[in-house]
């Protein structure tokens, strides 16, 4: 039994390694075919590449010889070319050779000539130097015969027949002058006609209109009690602060208010619009107004002022001297407003420079400027001619300017055709028909005297002449004015205006002294 195991499994073992070695023979033998395909491949792609490159040389060697044979042709080419031009410029230069030649004889024959003809020239001198000379003989010859005959030597008859001929002459003279001046005189009459009916018709101005109030429209006669103010404290710091005539009457949902002062007119009319529609009116809240609406005004003016020397086209103008051309807005003459007869005034003086041939930006610059001094009349003391030369020397306006704003009230004669037409030009403006109102302007003067007088004592703050000038109300610093000389300077004020101011009835003087103790809780 184990034997016959043992057989068997011997069998098993040698089967297995025979069919073992068999296997590996038969991979070896398909390996070796391996190879040998992958050999014949490689030198098939060795044989291909040799092929691609042999043809690769051939294409270089072609394209080199192309090209060796393009350079040859282009070089040939460039020699012909070089040999044509230099051919040609031979030839232009042997041509120039002989061109020259021919000017350089031709030269020197007109040479010769001119040589030849100085001479002739010089001959020809001096026989005329040579006649001249028996000439003046001659010719003293028969002067000496003539003097001893006529008894006269040639100076004092030469005098006596200039004489004479300045007597026949001077008649015709006269005439002659005559008729050009007659001529040159209705011509420059005509012509100025002529520039002065150009100007006008050419600008269309406003009428004055005599105007001392505005009138505030409000939402309900309601607001005129809160305006008012418990015991008349609103109306009175109203009119204290803005310098106004606030009437309340029976006139529905409106309010008047009256001055003189168009600036301070306007201001008020701002300040209580806006306390109307805040609805908050109280002493407090009124000074808030007021002081915001003051500065809204000032950046206004300068805005104004920039926006019309935009508008004129007359080049940069020093700040302080635009807003003071905003502040003649609310500045007026015989009832004219200040700022539309300046800018009248410039519009008409450039138009009359222009015909003239003179300089029409400054024409109008001078017109603009030539009153600027009324802006400071309420502030300083002095003519507006002296304080407008004043400000435009100090911002270095030019010399026409000056010169136009002193003549224009004949402080010094016009210089410049520019000057001469500012002054014209304001004669036009403040002369035309509609242009001024005397009433008004009287009115106004008297109220500004009224304010001045009060003004000029010692420890006033303010003061507004009020109520169509019948008062004038005068706040003074309580520091420096005591009761008793609030008393005192009320009958100072009244009684220089007695002696100085032409009145009808009577001004009553308000003087107001209040102290006031300000802190704050932080």
């Amino acid at each position: 039994m184990w034997v016959e195991l043992l057989v068997g499994s011997s069998a098993a073992i040698i089967s297995g390694a025979a069919g073992y070695f068999i296997a590996k023979k038969i991979e070896k033998n398909r390996f070796d075919i391996y190879e040998e395909q992958a050999k014949a491949k490689a030198k098939a792609i060795e044989h291909e590449a040799e092929i691609i490159l042999q043809n690769a040389k051939l294409q270089i060697k072609e394209q080199e010889l192309a090209l060796q044979k393009e350079y040859e042709d282009k070089t040939s080419k460039l020699q012909k070319e070089y040999e044509d031009s230099f051919k040609e410029v031979k030839e232009k230069e042997e041509s120039l050779k002989q061109m020259f030649k021919d000017e350089l004889k031709h030269i020197t024959l007109e040479k010769q000539e001119i040589k030849t003809k100085n001479e002739e020239v010089e001959a020809l001198k001096k026989e005329a130097e040579s006649l001249k000379r028996e000439y003046e003989k001659k010719l003293n010859e028969a002067i000496k015969i003539l003097e001893d005959h006529a008894g006269l030597t040639m100076e004092e008859a030469r005098e006596l027949i200039l004489k004479q001929t300045e007597e026949e002459a001077r008649a015709d003279i006269a005439h002659i002058v005559r008729k050009y001046e007659e001529e040159a005189k209705k011509e420059a009459k005509r012509r100025a006609n002529y520039i002065i009916a150009q100007a006008t018709t050419r600008y269309a101005g406003e009428f004055a209109a005599e105007r001392l109030i505005n009138v505030v429209n409000l939402p309900s006669d309601d607001i005129k009690g809160r305006i008012i103010g418990k015991e008349g404290r609103n109306i009175k710091t109203l009119e204290m602060l803005l310098g106004v005539d606030i009437i309340i009457d029976d006139t529905p949902n409106a309010i008047v208010l009256s001055s003189f002062n168009l600036y301070r007119r306007a201001i008020a009319t701002r300040v209580i619009e806006l306390l109307v529609e805040d609805g908050r009116i109280q002493p407090a809240r009124i000074e808030e107004v007021y002081e915001k609406v003051k500065n809204e005004f000032d950046e206004q003016l300068l805005e104004e002022g920039e926006n019309i020397v935009m508008d004129l086209g007359i080049g940069q103008i020093h700040p302080e001297l635009v807003k003071l051309i905003g502040r003649l807005k609310f500045r007026a003459s015989y009832g004219q407003n200040a700022l539309g007869h300046s800018l009248e005034v410039a519009y008409l003086a450039g138009i009359m420079a222009a015909e003239l041939g003179g300089d029409e930006t400054l024409a109008k610059r001078a017109g603009l400027l030539h009153d600027i001094g009324k802006a400071l009349t309420h502030e300083y003391a002095g003519s507006h001619v002296d304080l407008g030369a004043e400000i435009c020397k100090r911002y270095k306006e030019p010399d026409v300017v000056i010169n136009a704003i002193y003549a224009h009230h004949g402080h010094e004669e016009p210089k410049t055709v520019e000057a001469a037409a500012v002054c014209a030009a304001d004669t036009l403006s403040a002369a035309r028909p509609g242009a001024r109102r005397e009433v008004l302007e009287a009115f106004l003067k008297r109220v500004q005297a009224i304010e001045e007088i009060a003004l000029s004592k010692r420890g006033v703050k303010k003061a507004y002449a009020i109520n169509a000038g019948r008062e004038i109300r005068v706040i003074v610093n309580a520091e420096l004015i005591n009761d008793d000389e609030a008393v005192l300077l009320s009958k100072e004020i009244a009684k220089e205006i007695e002696n100085s101011v032409q009145y009808p009835g009577e001004v009553k003087v308000n003087v107001i002294r209040e102290n006031r103790a300000i802190e704050y809780a932080r």
